[in-house]
């Protein structure tokens, strides 16, 4: 119930932070960026993509339908290109957009929090690229589940939660929190990452809504991991 607790009030401060001066045009350039890009490959390579998939879907025997053939393969290459455009904006969010959201919300919310991490930058571009090969991967693999009823309600669900907990934990952390702070909040604010991780990929399943989902996804984070370093700082007796 704690964690339930700590994941409302930083949902409640990330909403708060959209009214600030400099945010929220962090939040939206990324998507808008990231769908033109994909957007424009999907415009120029969808027939053999399309081509592609139909070959491998005659395995499947109601394939023998054409017309369902073709409704699958777009369903597919629809849904591909969408996790491919969630994972290059988080990607900018990450590495570009979060550090100047940062500036705003850490210096009127966690003034008190000394900056001691390492590489931020570095850190965070590598983190994200992991976290995006892996989700990309099991997005892959997984990718034709979706064609069985009610898996489309929960798989992308389940895998846009561990990406935005993964990713963001690193990134709310890498500028303040020194490698053992960010290695045992990670154990010790395990559940409390995890709720936060569904809660905002609840948004990025709502349309219109889910342009801006990762960047509110880590102003999510920035609130439910620098929270954590103050407890975890004040608990320890450790100059903040």
């Amino acid at each position: 119930m704690k964690s339930f607790g700590i994941v409302f009030a930083a949902v409640l401060r990330a909403f708060q932070d959209l009214a600030r001066g400099g945010v929220l045009v962090h939040l939206l350039w990324p998507p808008l960026v990231s769908a033109g890009l994909w957007l424009v490959v999907a415009t120029l390579y969808w027939a053999e993509a399309n081509a592609a998939l139909l070959g491998l879907l005659p395995a499947i025997p109601w394939t023998g339908w054409q017309w369902l053939g073709d409704l699958a393969a777009g369903f597919l290459l629809v849904a591909t290109t969408s996790a491919l455009i969630y994972v290059t904006t988080l990607l900018l969010v990450g590495t570009l957009s979060l550090p100047l959201m940062m500036a705003v919300v850490a210096a009127r919310d966690y003034p008190d929090l000394g900056r001691h991490g390492e590489n931020a930058f570095w850190g965070s571009v590598f983190n994200t690229l992991v976290a995006g090969a892996i989700f990309a991967i099991g997005w892959l693999l997984t990718l034709p589940l979706l064609l069985i009823p009610g898996v489309v309600l929960v798989l992308p669900l389940a895998w846009t939660a561990w990406l935005n907990q993964r990713a963001f934990r690193f990134d709310a952390l890498a500028e303040h929190a020194t490698v053992a702070e960010r290695e045992r909040l990670c154990e010790r604010e395990h559940s409390s990452f995890m709720l936060g991780g569904v809660v905002t990929a609840f948004a990025a399943a709502v349309p219109v809504v889910n342009l801006v989902a990762p960047g509110f996804a880590a102003l999510v984070f920035v609130h439910l991991a620098l929270g954590a370093l103050r407890r975890l700082r004040q608990e320890e007796g450790v100059t903040l």
